[in-house]
């Protein structure tokens, strides 16, 4: 019982002296401000870009084995239900095939129909298994390959595939954590739904309250997904464990948190203005095509393209976290 009270205190200790803020006390500006020197937007963007492209080979070799897997393992999206919204947005608007401004808005809804619901049917549980698997697998891929790249090591994607699982177990282990951090912006979700419903969000103080409750569950979720990122990152080292990877990466982001979130809010807004200028052209694309060869009904260039659209989106997400890693590691070194 003493020794383990003393590992306690040992432990209580470390964290205070790693961590400057005292719960209900005023944290001094000098004690949890840190400097943290990094490009703009779009300097680091253009540089993230930069690094996956003059990498294409081994990305794209990548790129491929994901997707013939996604597309054996899992499926790709649905051509019928892509066919089926068409169909129910021409039928609103007979003018799609003319040639008009209303395409752009027809390809719009689309977009925004496959982004925000899927044309994907509901996958069953090994399918899920599976895609939960692939997903990992491309992330510490893509995480070995840059970090074996940066360092000047010649590697291939076999390489890569063979040698960058070993952390799968624990790379799991933070990414449930994660799932579970978004936890309370799921509740605000729910709870839209339901206010929505029984016409709590038609104005009064029930609306601010509201408003001010999910904003505050939304915030939460942000403040723990902001580090574990991070951690996602820190878990692949050689003999590291999911806890400690969360301590380390908690102890990165002290005082840079509000900095670092905005830099994977950026990340995600500049995912979402790729599939927008890729999907929307194309969509309008297959449309016309459609229009003037009906037999194009049947080819899946929509599903298949969503799942490239995926697999590029991955491997540069993964590569966008793992480089602004390791540019916080080397401005705090600094």
């Amino acid at each position: 019982m003493l020794a383990s009270f003393k590992k306690f205190k040992a432990w209580q200790a470390d964290f205070l002296s790693r961590r400057p803020h005292r719960t209900l006390r005023l944290t001094r500006r000098r004690d949890y401000v840190r400097t943290l020197e990094l490009p703009g937007y779009i300097a680091f963007t253009y540089y993230v870009s930069k690094t996956v492209w003059s990498y294409r080979k081994l990305f794209i070799g990548l790129a491929a084995i994901y997707l013939v897997l996604y597309a054996i393992l899992v499926g790709l999206g649905s051509q019928e239900t892509y066919t089926t919204l068409t169909d129910t947005l021409q039928e609103t608007n007979s003018s799609i095939a003319e040639g008009d401004l209303s395409q752009l808005g027809q390809a719009s809804l689309l977009f925004l129909t496959i982004a925000t619901v899927g044309i994907t049917s509901t996958p069953t549980e090994s399918q899920q298994i599976y895609a939960v698997l692939l997903a990992l697998m491309l992330w510490l891929t893509t995480v070995w390959l840059l970090r074996n790249k940066l360092a000047g090591h010649k590697v291939k994607v076999r390489d890569g595939l063979y040698n960058a699982g070993s952390p799968i177990i624990s790379t799991f282990i933070v990414g449930l954590i994660l799932v579970i951090q978004f936890i309370p912006i799921l509740i605000a979700l729910i709870g839209y739904g339901a206010a929505s419903s029984s016409g709590l969000l038609d104005g009064g103080v029930e609306t601010m309250m509201f408003w001010i409750a999910a904003s505050l569950l939304g915030l939460l979720s942000l403040f723990w997904a902001t580090s574990t990122i991070f951690g996602m990152v820190i878990v692949t080292l050689p003999g590291m464990y999911p806890l400690k990877a969360l301590r380390n990466a908690g102890d990165l982001v002290l005082g840079r948190r509000v900095r670092i979130l905005l830099r994977w809010l950026w990340m995600l807004l500049m995912a979402a203005i790729f599939w927008a200028v890729i999907l929307i052209p194309i969509i309008l694309l297959d449309l016309c095509l459609k229009g003037i060869w009906p037999f194009f009904v049947n080819i899946p260039l929509i599903p298949v393209l969503l799942a490239v659209l995926g697999a590029v989106s991955a491997i540069w997400i993964s590569s966008y976290a793992y480089l602004l890693y390791r540019k916080v590691v080397d401005e705090r070194t600094n």
